[in-house]
């Protein structure tokens, strides 16, 4: 299988740490952008619904689902051109389609919205690859986990445990999962938290009182080996 990392890293080492430093409820999930048909490991199936990327995070997180999806599985239409499998729709691309959702006071808000959005290029992605991570028989591009504030703090605090510094986080309140977390991460290699979106909470169980936040597989290790040290740090909560 091609575009596997370059380093050696105990994907299930890894989630153990942040299923028990981070109390969460569920897996991380590992993500993958399979550029072609090559990309995807042997031996995992395609997923047989169609459905919306938010939702195959959450069968990966909470029913422990492997799979993959090609364009044609991606329901929403927002999600599949913000991870590089389709072209923008028309209605997305003038603001239509959100100004309609009264999300925004005008369609040149939410133009100036989309025009913003975090998307892969149109036709870079063949498939999505999705596993629990400590399940994962592939280099994940991004690892998602949905967990309640305090756990993101700690993954705030080990983010910056190594080099300190300040995290820039950037959302719009729609596209979460898909562009905040998922297509933000993955061209930027640095964490993004993202606060969830009316889509995703009302289709893949993100609770009221859960976040989303994207890590590059490239900073796993690090950030699991800080996450037991700032935890146990004196004055943590």
């Amino acid at each position: 299988m091609e575009d596997e990392m370059n380093i050696k890293v105990s994907y299930a080492d890894i989630s153990e740490t942040l299923k028990r430093y981070l109390a969460l409820n569920g897996s991380p999930v590992a993500v993958k952008l399979a550029k072609d048909p090559s990309g995807i490991p042997e031996g995992i199936s395609e997923i047989k619904d169609q459905v919306r990327h938010c939702q195959m995070v959450n069968l990966a997180r909470k029913e422990g689902a492997i799979f993959y999806a090609t364009a044609q599985k991606h329901q929403c239409a927002g999600g599949a051109w913000a991870l590089g499998l389709r072209e923008i729709t028309q209605s997305l691309k003038t603001g239509e389609f959100y100004f309609k959702l009264g999300k925004f006071s005008s369609w040149a808000a939410c133009k100036r919205t989309i025009d913003m959005i975090p998307h892969l290029a149109s036709g870079e992605t063949y498939a999505t690859v999705y596993a629990p991570l400590e399940k994962a028989p592939f280099s994940p591009h991004v690892v998602l986990v949905v967990a309640p504030p305090r756990a993101m703090l700690k993954l705030a605090q080990s983010s910056l445990f190594r080099l300190g510094g300040r995290i820039n986080s950037t959302m719009a309140g729609i596209q979460s999962v898909c562009a905040d977390s998922t297509a933000q991460t993955y061209l930027t290699g640095r964490p993004n938290f993202s606060l969830g979106c009316d889509g995703s909470r009302k289709f893949s169980g993100i609770a009221d009182s859960e976040m989303v936040m994207g890590l590059p597989g490239e900073l796993l290790s690090e950030i699991a080996d800080a996450i037991t040290i700032v935890t146990g740090a004196p004055g943590s909560v």
